[in-house]
């Protein structure tokens, strides 16, 4: 997921449950990231000008 090891299970006093919905919501960030590069790839192959 491009988290450090231990970055939530190292963390004191969570439960096992809170660890996993940190680590599930972690992902979101590089799904973004993903689905930025893909749409900035379609916009750019529509608009930027072909070389005649």
């Amino acid at each position: 997921m491009g988290l450090p090891a231990g970055h939530v299970t190292d963390v004191p006093g969570l439960t096992r449950t809170q660890q996993l919905h940190a680590l599930g919501n972690g992902v979101v960030p590089q799904q973004a990231s993903a689905a930025l590069r893909v749409l900035l790839d379609r916009h750019n192959a529509h608009t930027l000008p072909t070389a005649a």
